[in-house]
């Protein structure tokens, strides 16, 4: 299996260095960068299990932004927020709010790095989460970020095989997670249709919708 891949954003170079050392130590591959700018471009060619930033990140975009883009863009990723700050009004002079379902670590609270590990797993467990399909035609399709996930990687035309190595989950696992939201689209196994390319195109067609 492979490691479990983090994107880290933290400005200040003696702490970006030390939680990527320690993180690496426990298993996960890591990508340290320092501004929402360099994250954007990360979040493409690493694609994160977890996404584990700083809010007050110097001059231009703030963490809480960061977050607000990743939350709608890519709900499949877990959310840990990295602050000086229990308060986010403290931390970047703003009370806008991240997203809800973001795991909070105060880095004087931390008692070992284990800790944001701990956290990271958190996050990732929390968007692992099921989601009912509703079974009204009319009705949007709703899956989970799990299974939007799944969704994002067909239509990259990976198989089954590369979703697994993709997400560091075993073929069997890649397997289910794939039957699963095929079966959270309403679609059946049909020998003269395409399953994937009837998945893809129903997210094209704005029908299916994430919670």
């Amino acid at each position: 299996m492979t490691a479990r891949r983090v994107l880290l954003v933290e400005d200040e170079d003696f702490t970006r260095t030390a939680v990527a050392s320690s993180l690496e130590a426990a298993g996960f591959a890591v990508v340290a960068v320092s501004c929402v700018a360099e994250a954007m471009t990360a979040l493409d060619e690493c694609d994160p299990h977890a996404l584990v930033t700083d809010l007050d990140l110097g001059p231009g975009p703030t963490g809480v932004d960061l977050l607000k883009r990743v939350a709608i863009d890519r709900p499949w990723v877990g959310l840990v927020v990295l602050t000086a700050h229990r308060s986010v009004e403290l931390a970047v002079g703003t009370n806008d709010g991240i997203p809800t379902d973001a795991v909070m670590v105060v880095k004087s609270a931390i008692d070992s790095m284990g800790d944001i590990a701990l956290a990271i797993e958190q996050s990732i467990s929390q968007v692992e989460e099921a989601v009912p399909t509703p079974l009204d035609d009319t009705a949007p399709l709703v899956i989970s970020t799990v299974q939007a996930e799944i969704l994002h990687l067909l239509a990259e035309g990976l198989s089954n095989s590369g979703i697994a190595q993709r997400r560091g989950t075993s073929l069997r696992a890649a397997e289910a997670s794939v039957q699963r939201t095929l079966q959270a689209l309403g679609i059946d196994a049909q020998p003269e249709f395409n399953s994937r390319v009837l998945a893809v195109r129903l997210w094209q067609s704005g029908r299916v919708t994430v919670r």
